[in-house]
């Protein structure tokens, strides 16, 4: 696991499958907006609200993660980058994800949001719209840290480590193949 700290930089190359890894809360989307280009992401609320009218409808999560995961293939077939924003904290989401990257043949890579429990509760609760539980945030962020503890040895090419002091100032390397 590289520890990515403040000014530092994650090299990525193209084509590759990026998980973002965080309990909500932790401000994967907008780390994924200021260090990503806007289609290389594939938020699985936006997949939620495109079938659903809405990113709380959880009865069609399964479709969403469906429409992720082919939004997702078909950038990497093309070559791209596809990073999937979701929490991935479960290590059933993201073995799913990896036998994607390996069926397409793409380097995978897991960014790891590492965001204190009281930070993501505390922007949980400053959020417009859709707020999430408390015990929901506690529930993910306990599985966060029992993530942190194997996600190396999980079967992705890079693991990245960035905590919640460096998330607004790291910057992306690009590199192809």
């Amino acid at each position: 696991m590289i520890d990515v700290p403040a000014g530092g930089t994650l090299t990525i190359g193209a084509p590759s499958l990026v998980l973002l890894v965080g309990p909500s809360g932790s401000g994967k989307s907008t780390f994924a907006k200021r260090v990503f280009g806007p289609y290389e992401v594939i938020s699985s609320d936006h997949c939620r609200a495109l079938i659903a009218d809405s990113e709380e409808d959880q009865s069609v999560t399964p479709q969403a993660f469906e429409l992720v995961r082919y939004i997702a293939q078909a950038r990497l077939e093309a070559g791209r980058i596809a990073v999937i924003d979701a929490t991935n904290v479960h290590q059933s989401a993201r073995r799913r994800n990896l036998d994607l990257a390996e069926k397409v043949g793409v380097e995978t890579v897991a960014i790891a949001l590492d965001v204190s429990l009281e930070e993501c509760l505390a922007r949980n609760a400053s959020r417009q719209g859709r707020v999430i539980p408390e015990q929901a945030i506690r529930g993910q962020r306990a599985d966060m840290d029992r993530t942190l503890a194997h996600l190396d040895g999980e079967g992705f090419g890079l693991v990245y480590r960035v905590d919640g002091t460096a998330m607004d100032s790291v910057s992306l390397v690009r590199h192809q193949g």
